[in-house]
Parts: C-alpha cells; structure tokens; sequence
C-alpha cells in the first residue's frame, strides 16, 4: 500500500466515525488518530483526497477538516465544563481525582493539537493563494472555519475568566488555554477584543505546573499577537493597560540569559520588536520607562550582542538601547544602584558597533546582504545619537572618539 492509499484510508475511515453516532470515547479515538496522521503527514493531510481505490463513493474535499474540526470543537466544551466543574464546584466536597483529572487534560490537549494545526492550515493558505489547498479551502468553507474557531476561542477565554476570578493561575490547562488563544490571536489580532483587554493581564501571569518562577511560557505563546497589535496606538493602549511591557522585558532577559536550545532565536526578536513598538510610540501613549526595567534591560541587551557579528542582532538591540537612553541621561543611569561603570562601557561598544562598524556595512554600495529592517534600525539610532549624545559623555567619547572607556573611581 502505498503512502498516499493508507493516509486517504485512515481520512476516510476517521470521516466515517466522526459523522455517525457512536459513543463519544470512539469519537475521541478518531481525532487522536487524526492527530497522529498529521504528525506523520503534515497538516494538510485534513484536506487530502476522499476517494478509496475501488469505492463507489467518496466525500467532498472539505469534509475532512469541517468534521475534524466540529468533533474538536464539542470536545473542548465538553471538557472545559468538566474541569470546571471539577476545580471550582466539585472540589469544595472533595479534592479532584488526579487520574481523571490528567486524562481530561490529556483528552484536551489532542483537541487543541487538532484546533492548532487547522488555524496554521489556513493562515498557511491565507499567505499562499496558490497552494494546492486553493479549490478545496473555498470562501464557503474558510467562512465556516473561522466562525467554528471563533466560537471556540471564545469558549476559551470564558474558562480563562472563570479562572481569574477563581485566582487560579497555575496550571497545565490554563497554559494551554493561553497557547491556543496566542495562535489564534496571531492570525487574527483583532478577534475577541473586548475579552482580550479584559484578559491579557491574567494571561500574561498564567503558569504551567512546571514553572517554578515566572510566567515564561504564556508570555511567549503570546508574542506574536503582542508584537502585532503594538503596531499602532490603540494597541499599545491594551498593551500597556494590562502590564505587559514589564512581563515581555522580563521574558526577554530570561531568553538572552536561558541556556536552552530549544529557545528559537526568532522568538527573541518578537520580543524585541513588540519593545520597539512601544518605545517608538511611547510619546503618544504617555508611557513612562519604569527605571529598574529599563536598566535590567539595557544590561540584557549588552550581554546578548558582546560575542555575536550578526548586524540583524546588534542594530535591534542598539536601537532599542537609543530609544532608552532617550529618556534619560548619564548621570541619572550611573546613579541607579545596579547599573555600573562596566554596563556603560558595554553600552557604548555596542552603540559604536552599531553606528561605525554596521553603520559602514549598512550604508555601503558593495554589500548585497543589507535588509530595510537593519537599514531602518540603523535610522532609529543614529538619529537617537544626535539627540541624546551630549547627555552621554563617555558613550560619545566611545563611539566619535574610538578611546578606551575611561572607567569612573
């Protein structure tokens, strides 16, 4: 048999148990094996062919993922009200049982598995228009996609509230929550709005079980629907109103200072950027620059770009450092009690790196490997350097001069 016979067999035979009446563990069992089909196939294993060798009948193309997803869909109801009931209602006569407790969770963890990669199908198919998916994922079908995941986000967000009034925030189910409302949100920034301001705050705080500090994984899921809707002032609003500039510089140190592979470098610059979107509008949504953050972080930022030659990594730290030291001065920055004489002289290598070394690469005929990103970057700070440079002795002495830093007794 080959590939493509097995993988149409096992979407068929899923199809067929999730469109007839059988008892909801069978039903169960279908999407853990849709699961682990995709696993093995891919994502767009949900919109493959129908049609059996030798069959008279076949399904249509979309029945797949609109069957998959509606079977999800019913399941993270049915356990959100579950796990509900079972922490806030049942508990007060009796502590939970932990078996049935992690089964549920293991029961919801295959629904948000399923309802994660169809979200990445079709933000995969909303960036190419062209793919293969084109005459299967019609506008019919897209607009009963996005209402069915709607209405689950929603769902979602309503066990978050029940949480947050409850004072729960620790838990493997209410990252999860948050891991599957920050993929939503970061193809559809603008979905459940109202809810979301309510609710970035506490999202922002929810802890897994095996967190033992602070709240880095729900920041992280969240960072790219922070970096979007800091793009513009109302936004940045939200984004202030609910904390979080502190909560994504906090879970940006943690990722310069973590010794974890797993940590994609990419998710390093979500965080950078959703602070560069802020600090360039930090006048228009009269942000003020809390002194210990901004301190820790221009520290984090040195110690992320001292062994690196990667311009991309040096002009998005220096730039974010120039829009700091923007709002203040020399003195005022030596003064505070934990930034020293060595983070000045860190400060202001990178701040040379970035305007007389890169500054050469980037405004180069020769070069090819320029982007308009680092070239804007670049704009950023030396632009900041003229305004704050005289507010900056040792840092211009550094970067105009090319001396040693003279280190203060």
């Amino acid at each position: 048999m080959t590939c493509g016979e097995w993988s149409t067999c096992i979407r068929v035979g899923i199809m067929d148990v999730l469109q007839n009446r059988v008892a909801p563990a069978e039903k169960l069992q279908a999407l853990v094996l849709a699961e682990c089909a995709m696993s093995i196939a891919g994502k767009e294993w949900l919109i493959g062919s129908t049609i059996l060798p030798f069959a008279h009948n076949s399904f249509p193309d979309n029945r797949c993922i609109l069957l998959v997803l509606e079977s999800s869909r019913v399941e993270i109801a049915v356990i959100l009200n579950e796990l509900a009931y079972l922490k806030y209602e049942a508990s007060k006569r009796l502590p939970p049982n932990a078996e049935i407790f992690l089964v549920k969770l293991r029961n919801l963890g295959v629904a948000f598995s399923l309802v994660e990669m169809i979200i990445k199908l079709i933000s995969k198919f909303g960036e190419n228009e062209e793919s293969n998916s084109t005459c299967i994922l019609t506008e019919s079908t897209l607009t009963k996609i996005i209402g069915g995941l709607n209405e689950t986000i929603g769902a979602v967000l309503e066990y978050l509230h029940d949480a947050k009034d409850h004072g729960d925030r620790k838990g493997n189910d209410l990252l999860a929550s948050v891991r599957i409302v920050g993929s939503y949100l970061a193809e559809a920034p603008s979905a459940c709005e109202e809810k979301i301001k309510e609710l970035l705050g506490y999202m922002l705080c929810v802890e897994g079980e095996d967190e033992s500090s602070s709240p880095f994984q729900s920041i992280s899921f969240l960072l790219p629907v922070l970096c979007q809707i800091t793009m513009d002032k109302d936004g940045c609003e939200i984004f202030v109103s609910a904390g979080a500039f502190r909560a994504v510089v906090g879970c940006l140190i943690s990722l310069i200072d973590s010794s974890h592979s797993k940590i994609d470098s990419s998710t390093i610059f979500l965080a950078c950027d959703t602070i560069l979107n802020l600090l360039l509008k930090r006048e228009e949504v009269q942000f003020s620059l809390d002194n210990l953050c901004y301190v820790e972080l221009l520290q984090a930022l040195s110690r992320w770009t001292e062994d690196t030659i990667d311009t991309s990594v040096i002009m998005m730290a220096s730039s974010i450092c120039s829009l700091i030291l923007d709002t203040t001065c020399e003195e005022a920055l030596l003064r505070h009690p934990k930034f020293k004489p060595d983070n000045l002289i860190a400060l202001s290598q990178l701040l040379k790196r970035s305007l007389v070394t890169c500054g050469q690469e980037l405004t180069s005929d020769d070069t090819n490997t320029n982007t308009n990103t680092e070239a804007d970057l670049y704009q950023i700070v030396s632009s900041g350097y003229s305004s704050w440079a005289e507010r900056f002795p040792h840092v211009k002495l550094v970067v105009e001069g090319g001396a040693n830093f003279v280190r203060q007794s």
